[in-house]
């Protein structure tokens, strides 16, 4: 069998780059579960042993040649679970269900998964990790394209991955139609494309899920279950860990600094000394609360990178209501003054405001700094977009988030007399339609996106000339909201056209079709192809039906 039988579908995100620290603390955790394991599972490991004996004669281990970091080879460690037998060894490279080869005893050590706890020595021994991409048959693994080889082979192999929880039945699967062909078709190439994928997000957390994943799918009521791909990847530990653990740390020292600046402020205006302790404990109190009413109203499922302005109204009521709390609670100690404690709940809301939107805050700085200096456009494209309403904002937004490195937008062209000389989103508006030429000119402009779509036909025509009269390349940007709201029209009506108002009935002939021709050229000439796209749509959605009605007849 060669690369090109195997349909390996190559995940097309480029791989994480390595990090020293996971790697090292990786290996610590592995060295530290698999040693204690080893220790308190001895007993039952003698035990399996015994009872592998009297199951059947052979050996209590298995000892198989696989494909380690790098692709060294090393001997994976196992129970056995097959008759000692040369069919045992020379037979196929997977199992699947009611394989003969299977001993009664190994039919129910690989339902539970314990035949493969032997592998915690290949842990220590550092041939292997917890968790990583389930090492693979060299046989089988030469069939790889050299790619994803290369990929999955750069880390260390695990005892378990998310493949192996999504694949923990895998001998099920292999029951219809021939067993190698269906592993080799069917569940390999989505293995590989999941080891692909722990391979390039692997991290200390996902670890954990999938430790975590792991052993709830080996319980009775809970092995039904099959968990979403997502859910392997950003399992409970990890959202756990990033949307509360780590904001809740970072909110402690908010809280903390926003009290502590509020104290050396009122300590100025007198003596006032309250201790650490009392300090530390109001910080934690006034932060816990806040997590723990956050979480209710829903507070860290908002990804604060890329939160709007509007998302930070959702940070009003937690602050208050843990505010209000923490005020009762000092109120019957009287460990700090009142007055105190609403001056420190404003601050922490505004610190809280800050750490989310940091990023966004730094960025714009920068931005203002660069539009200060006018050097922010060196090296890029410069656009200017023509329409300042949603479609040229969101081309704007296009640019300047996706393709920043590439373009720099000079300003907006519109028509409408209220926004000359105001800004929009961060991007001046420079003129109108008369001014195109002079700011081309003027802005060394090299592209031009045309994002006008609610004018007439003649207007449209006579604002494109404008544009082609220039230097620059015009781009159309199509109607994203006009061809939204073509779907919502009646598809199963016949189309809106010169022909339909003539009385003629559709049928499908030549004089319609050179009839339906022309209506889209005339829509085309004009520029409308909001109009065109519609129409496409409604004669494609007429042309099918009519052939579903043949079918019928």
């Amino acid at each position: 069998m060669t690369e090109q039988t195997v349909p390996i579908k190559l995940a097309t995100s480029q791989p994480k780059p390595r990090q020293s620290f996971g790697d090292r603390l990786k290996r610590a955790f592995d060295i530290v579960v698999a040693l204690l394991g080893l220790i308190f599972l001895s007993p039952f490991f003698l035990l399996i042993s015994f009872w592998i004996r009297r199951d059947s004669p052979g050996p209590v281990l298995y000892w198989g040649k696989r494909a380690g970091k790098n692709g060294r080879e090393f001997n994976i460690l196992k129970f056995r679970t097959m008759y000692e037998n040369p069919d045992s060894y020379n037979g196929l490279k997977v199992t699947a269900k009611g394989d003969s080869r299977i001993t009664p005893l190994g039919k129910w050590l690989r339902d539970t998964k314990l035949n493969e706890l032997p592998q915690l020595w290949n842990v220590l021994k550092g041939e292997m990790s917890l968790v990583g991409p389930r090492p693979e048959d060299i046989d089988i693994m030469d069939e790889w394209p050299a790619e994803a080889r290369e990929e999955i082979l750069s880390m260390a192999p695990g005892i378990t991955s998310p493949a192996s929880v999504l694949y923990r039945d895998e001998e099920r699967l292999l029951t219809k139609g021939p067993v190698m062909g269906t592993y080799f078709d069917v569940v390999l190439p989505s293995k590989v494309r999941l080891d692909q994928l722990y391979v390039r997000n692997h991290s200390f957390w996902l670890d954990l899920d999938v430790l975590l994943w792991t052993f709830l799918l080996l319980l009775p009521r809970i092995g039904s279950y099959q968990p979403p791909e997502e859910r392997l990847f950003w399992g409970p530990v990890s959202r756990f860990v990033r949307r509360y653990v780590s904001w809740f740390t970072l909110d402690i020292v908010i809280t903390f600094g926003a009290f502590g600046i509020v104290g050396v402020i009122w300590r100025s205006f007198g003596p006032f000394d309250v201790g650490w302790i009392n300090a530390i404990g109001l910080a934690c109190l006034f932060a816990m609360i806040f997590s723990f009413i956050g979480a209710i109203f829903g507070v860290h499922r908002v990804e604060w990178a890329k939160a709007v302005a509007a998302d930070v109204f959702d940070l009003m009521p937690p602050v208050f209501l843990a505010a209000l709390a923490v005020y009762f609670i000092n109120y019957g100690l009287r460990a700090f003054p009142s007055a105190m404690m609403i001056v420190g709940s404003i601050a922490a809301f505004v610190g809280f405001v800050f750490a989310r939107y940091r990023s966004r805050i730094f960025t714009g700085f920068a931005s203002y700094l660069l539009r200060m200096r006018d050097v922010s456009h060196v090296a890029r494209e410069r656009v200017l977009i023509v329409g300042g309403g949603d479609a040229g904002q969101f081309a704007a937004w296009m640019l300047n988030s996706r393709g920043a490195s590439a373009f720099y937008v000079v300003g907006f062209v519109d028509d409408d007399l209220y926004k000359q000389g105001i800004r929009i989103r961060g991007i001046n508006v420079l003129g109108r339609r008369k001014d195109i030429l002079k700011i081309v000119e003027k802005k060394d402009v090299g592209i031009i996106v045309f994002a006008i779509h609610n004018i007439s036909a003649d207007e449209r025509q006579k604002l494109i000339e404008i544009c082609d009269s220039t230097p620059a390349q015009v781009v159309m940007l199509p109607d994203f909201l006009g061809s939204l709201n073509a779907v919502t029209l009646d598809l199963a009506k016949a189309p809106d056209s010169a022909c339909q108002e003539s009385g003629e009935e559709l049928d499908f002939s030549i004089s319609q079709l050179e009839c339906w021709l022309e209506s889209l050229e005339k829509s085309a000439s004009q520029g409308d192809l909001t109009t065109v796209l519609a129409d496409i749509r409604l004669y494609r959605k007429w042309v099918k039906d009519q052939a579903k009605l043949q079918e019928t007849v």
